[in-house]
């Protein structure tokens, strides 16, 4: 076994090229995490998410402890044996999902009892419950319970929220089990706030966690705000610990957040725009079910190496998800966290040969640029 480790090995301007070593492998960054909700990404067998590159992926506290719950999956041997995927899994903590349910939960400095929108059965998610969630799914890497402050809100609802989530932190670090080769992330909250970001970085930095999160942004507040954000939360951050952007995003807020040191990433967005007809390629987002597409007998894209691009005409994808049919949303979905991959993989390549701002440059030109002329 092998000790938890970050290794950042070049930055070019503010962008950072490093090596994560976890108990379930290596992971390069910046990387990029398929998330896989229920212990699936959903369309997409293991082997297939492993085969775009993928080092790691996100399975879900929420979802998974209300089915198939997490003793179950401890029984079956965690979460790892469970979904056929040996590499590091990342877990989050339930607090976003749990917060997203204004109408069925009720918060206190304890956690916060909600009730199934499965069935209606009641629970209480607590900093500790959530820690054993994880230890009992055997996450790679487990995530501190905090509240996910909502935008917009006033400085004061901000400060009150990023209090409990440091309050949680602690009582959440004092759960983790330690383990060779297996960390937890502490997450930083505080909105917009500079001073409230400041206040909670320096609070985790005191708990010393393996890697910290930057949590409570693209959560509606626009990519100029969430930059901004980053602009001055990330120098107040650790050099020497992996960063992680919580639920981002889109191909331009990937580039944007690496510029600015971010080192991890995750998103629904590359399956969830997959099952429903749009692809992402070099030359920006693609509409299948256009119009256009039904007589078109070209690649998706000419460059990309998944099966959607080198074996099947736009015209035939545009069938499939015109028609329904699962294979369309396979296809597409499998082609998405594909450009995603490469994307972080050209990222990667561009740090560590110095031209990151010229990448840049290059992205910005030819995704701003539109697709490929029709027929």
């Amino acid at each position: 076994m092998t000790d938890f480790s970050y290794e950042l090995l070049k930055t070019d301007g503010g962008a950072r090229l490093g090596k994560i070593t976890t108990a379930h492998g290596q992971i390069d960054t910046p990387t990029f995490m398929p998330v896989g909700t229920a212990a699936t990404v959903k369309a997409m067998f293991p082997e297939d998410v492993a085969a775009t590159g993928a080092q790691i992926c996100l399975g879900n506290t929420y979802h998974l402890m209300l089915r198939p719950t997490a003793e179950r999956i401890a029984e079956l041997g965690g979460l790892h044996k469970f979904m056929n995927w040996d590499k590091p899994i990342l877990t989050d903590s339930g607090g976003y999902q749990v917060m997203s349910l204004t109408e069925l939960r009720k918060m206190t400095e304890e956690g916060v009892r909600f009730r199934s929108h499965v069935d209606g059965s009641y629970h209480m998610l607590t900093p500790e419950r959530s820690t054993e969630i994880q230890h009992l799914l055997g996450a790679t890497i487990t995530m501190a319970f905090d509240e996910c402050t909502p935008y917009p809100c006033t400085k004061e609802e901000a400060e009150k929220s990023m209090l409990l989530s440091m309050r949680w932190a602690e009582r959440s670090r004092k759960a983790f089990v330690p383990r060779e080769g297996y960390g937890q992330f502490g997450i930083v909250q505080g909105s917009t706030f500079e001073d409230l970001r400041r206040h909670s970085v320096e609070a985790l930095k005191e708990v010393d966690f393996e890697g910290y999160a930057v949590g409570g942004l693209a959560v509606g507040e626009g990519q100029e705000l969430m930059f901004s954000t980053l602009d001055f939360t990330t120098p107040m951050m650790m050099t020497n610990k992996p960063r992680y952007l919580m639920g981002v995003g889109k191909p331009t807020d990937l580039v944007g957040a690496v510029a600015r040191g971010i080192d991890m990433f995750d998103c629904v967005l590359p399956t969830r725009s997959g099952r429903n007809g749009q692809a992402f390629t070099r030359r920006g987002p693609v509409n299948i079910r256009n119009a256009r597409h039904a007589a078109d007998h070209r690649p998706l894209d000419e460059e990309c190496p998944c099966p959607a691009c080198t074996q099947y005409s736009r015209a035939y994808l545009n069938h499939l998800i015109k028609a329904g049919e699962i294979l369309g949303m396979m296809l597409l979905s499998w082609h998405n966290i594909q450009y995603y991959q490469t994307l972080m993989q050209s990222m990667r390549a561009a740090i560590a040969e110095g031209r990151f701002e010229d990448f840049q440059v290059a992205f910005h030109e030819e995704y701003s640029g539109g697709d490929i002329p029709p027929l």
